[in-house]
């Protein structure tokens, strides 16, 4: 088992590999920061399509393995 972090989105570099929780199948890639939504935009990594909003406080899971 590895030990995973807790950081929020906005401390992640555009880019950036995540996950929502230590025990998600799905692996996000961060992306631009949307000024009009105040949020920043995350695609899945496995489907560009799949793209989901998150606030910048938003605690997600990086310092994984896939």
């Amino acid at each position: 088992m590895e030990s995973t972090n807790m950081i929020p989105v906005k401390s992640l570099n555009k880019g950036d590999f995540f996950k929502l929780k230590e025990s998600a199948h799905r692996v996000y890639v961060r992306g631009e920061y949307d000024r009009s939504t105040r949020k920043y935009a995350c695609f899945a990594f496995d489907d560009v399509c799949y793209e989901r909003l998150f606030k910048g406080e938003k605690l997600v899971c990086v310092g994984f393995t896939f």
